[in-house]
């Protein structure tokens, strides 16, 4: 097998190393590559890998090995796969030992996910590089000619079985110190900072039916206390305000996630990882996608909304649409929330529908070895 090296640079939080490092392991589990992943914040790193150490410069983790990515970088051997992610600027004196190497390595710059329509155009295109050396792109993507999602080989059996299983789901949700009540509506919240939560939370406090929002720590807990009037939330914490039951949780790692997202009615979720985990929960979601300069992110989502709203009612596609539309513009969430509700039952049909859709495409892993394979 093939040695790879995956380069990843923090910059969105958890979103960048998330995506990263569940690649990485399907990698390994699956392909039985040996493989590398270099971090330049280990930090966040042992947020989704509690047992790592953010202070050593090697470490195997499910048979990856995670490296600190730091200057002076290290004289190694490059891989014969070398990915770049998110477009991040491999070390110079690797790039160097790459075009010095005399062996040809495959460099891949693992893009962000997109729905747009020019992603299945540039997918797989070829960029010549200093020194004799070529990269491609890798897009991942909803539709053929595109990488795929990433998607583990049995993750939709796990997340049916754990659905079926209401003991387990209770005993998982008990280790975070959480009973679900009977007859609630279970949502969870993880998104940026969001002017228009205040409005959301105003509604669920107000209606008749019984929710518990699920908050794992993150950046939206500060809009939380605002509208809560209180100056700290920590894990465990647990207020409640009308008909709506809040739970602070401790930010857990990627398959305890996971989990969190298959026990929930609705997925509040931000950035690119915590988007794709909550498609594969098949139940509705809600995304807060990373805002861009000069709004190029509307694009992103817009694209997004019409490819997933294709297949839906009409009606139900057009209030999906608005509530998405208007917890990223931070407002209007209020009479966007219920007009979704006669919406519901569509709305939790087609979320299944769509898993599988997209399970019928290669996922991410088997797109990129099926690349190499054809470059060799």
């Amino acid at each position: 097998m093939a040695r790879w090296d995956i380069f990843c640079s923090v910059v969105d939080n958890y979103g960048d190393i998330g995506v990263t490092w569940r690649l990485a392991r399907q990698l390994v589990a699956e392909r039985g590559h040996a493989l590398c992943l270099w971090v330049d914040d280990l930090g966040a790193f042992v947020r989704l890998c509690p047992d790592a150490n953010a202070s050593v410069e090697s470490q195997l983790w499910s048979g990856v090995e995670v490296r600190q990515w730091c200057e002076p970088f290290p004289q190694v051997e490059p891989a014969e796969v070398v990915i770049e992610a998110f477009a991040c600027q491999l070390p110079p004196s690797y790039i160097k030992a790459m075009a010095a190497s005399g062996s040809r390595r495959l460099w891949l710059n693992l893009e962000y996910l997109s729905a747009e329509d020019w992603v299945a155009g540039c997918h797989g295109l070829p960029s010549p590089q200093p020194g004799g050396l070529q990269k491609f792109f890798f897009f991942p993507g909803f539709v053929e000619g595109t990488g795929g999602l990433l998607r583990e080989a049995d993750l939709l059996t796990r997340r049916r079985a754990f659905q079926a299983d209401v003991p387990a789901q209770e005993a998982f949700l008990l280790s975070l110190g959480v009973v679900r009540e009977t007859g609630t509506r279970l949502i969870s919240l993880f998104a940026y900072e969001n002017a228009g939560l205040a409005g959301w939370l105003d509604v669920l406090a107000a209606d008749t039916q019984l929710t518990q929002l699920l908050v794992p720590q993150g950046k939206v807990v500060g809009d939380l206390q605002a509208w809560l009037g209180e100056a700290l939330l920590e894990p465990g914490d647990q207020r409640r305000r009308g008909n709506l039951q809040i739970h602070v949780l401790p930010f857990v790692a990627q398959d305890d996630y996971d989990c969190l997202l298959w026990c929930c009615d609705l997925n509040a979720v931000r950035g690119e990882d915590s988007f794709i985990r909550a498609q594969w929960a098949g139940r509705p979601l809600l995304w807060h996608i990373y805002p861009q300069e000069e709004g190029a992110h509307w694009n992103k989502l817009e694209a997004f909304l019409a490819l997933y709203g294709d297949e839906l009612p009409v009606e139900a596609s057009a209030v999906h649409a608005a509530l998405w539309r208007a917890w990223n513009a931070g407002e209007g969430m209020e009479e966007a929330w219920l007009e979704l509700q006669n919406a519901w039952p569509a709305l939790q049909q087609h979320a299944e529908h769509w898993c599988d859709l997209q399970a019928g495409r290669p996922d991410l892993a088997t797109a990129l070895e099926q690349f190499y394979l054809n470059w060799l």
